[in-house]
């Protein structure tokens, strides 16, 4: 890891902090209890985790936070239990989010971190799989594909007369509903054979492993995964992104030629965790250490995204600025920071 400028953990902080602990949250109770918990996507989760790796390097004698893979759904429902301070979401929260959160009391701080392309892989020994379209990306996902288009001829004729295996995101990811939507329009939906997952590591031992498998998994994995998965370029048909296939890359992510498979990604921050001095400095971790967010193979965001997200937290600005929820197709860096604003 590479190590940037920490803000101090001050005695007062500390003794705030242990007055905090003495008051009795769930999470903070006993020795053995967790100073900062956060749970939900896997897509965020390598991000989170370098976050918190440097927390508990620069604070040694404190537990470090404790970072958990449930799926941004999965973990919005830990979250609005109230059962951690911090969910990490690949999309933002959806209105039957919203109203569990209402009806448990939790107010919470959304957190723009980073963003993120989702890639289509196959295996390298695939050589037929030159380029993909969204079309064909939709004939492979929709719900009337289950048990019917099993080959990849199906899809091209060109291609080859051999069975297709498919791997994605589990149902509980948020990768999984901005993929449906992009790709099908419907969060959601889509066909139901095929190798699903909340840990996208699972799915890079899926596509890895089998010639024949196709899948779709954030563009992190792949970077950490290179010799094992071979990146597909795609190709939406709007000449407007570039006429033809765009391969996903940092660039091409950042400038939003890669569409309509990339988005931003988010933590939300209970508004009580929010007063804890060591989730103050964790938030901030976030904010002010991009060099973790690229090391762990993500694209940060633009300074002023970065500033506006601090200011929202420091003024404890509580609610969603996507008042539709859910997975927003098409939200370029430039369309976020109109939201920010």
């Amino acid at each position: 890891m590479h190590h940037g400028p920490l803000l101090p953990f001050s005695a007062a902080a500390l003794a705030a902090l242990m007055a905090a602990c003495a008051g009795g949250t769930s999470q903070e109770a006993g020795a053995g209890g967790a100073l900062v918990t956060i749970d939900g996507s896997s897509t965020v989760f390598p991000i989170s985790e370098a976050v918190a790796e440097e927390f508990g390097k620069a604070h040694p004698g404190i537990r470090p936070p404790t970072v958990g893979i449930s799926g941004t759904g999965g973990g919005f429902q830990k979250f609005c239990r109230g059962e951690t301070d911090i969910s990490n979401a690949s999309r933002p929260i959806r209105p039957a989010e919203i109203e569990a959160c209402k009806k448990a009391g939790i107010e919470y701080i959304e957190l723009p971190i980073a963003y993120d392309g989702l890639a289509i892989v196959v295996n390298p020994n695939n050589t037929w799989t030159t380029h993909i379209t969204t079309d064909d990306l939709r004939t492979l996902w929709a719900p009337e594909a289950q048990g019917r288009i099993t080959r990849w001829n199906q899809v091209r004729t060109a291609w080859p007369n051999r069975d297709i295996r498919l791997f994605g995101a589990g149902v509980d990811s948020g990768t999984y509903d901005y993929f449906t939507e992009a790709i099908v329009g419907k969060e959601g939906a889509s066909r139901g054979d095929f190798t699903s997952s909340e840990d996208d590591n699972v799915i890079v031992q899926g596509v890895a492993g089998d010639e024949l498998a196709l899948g779709f998994l954030p563009l992190a994995y792949v970077e950490q995964n290179r010799s094992r998965l071979t990146l597909v370029p795609v190709d939406d048909g709007k000449a407007d992104n570039g006429a033809g296939p765009i391969v996903p890359s940092a660039e091409t992510v950042r400038t939003g030629t890669y569409q309509p498979l990339s988005r931003p990604l988010f933590i939300y921050v209970t508004r009580t965790a929010a007063d804890r001095p060591a989730v103050q400095q964790l938030v901030e971790m976030f904010f002010s250490r991009p060099d973790l967010v690229r090391e762990v193979g993500y694209i940060e965001l633009t300074p002023t995204i970065y500033d506006l997200a601090r200011k929202h937290f420091a003024d404890r600005r509580v609610g969603t600025a996507f008042g539709e929820g859910g997975s927003q197709v098409g939200l370029t860096l430039e369309r976020l920071l109109a939201r920010e604003k």
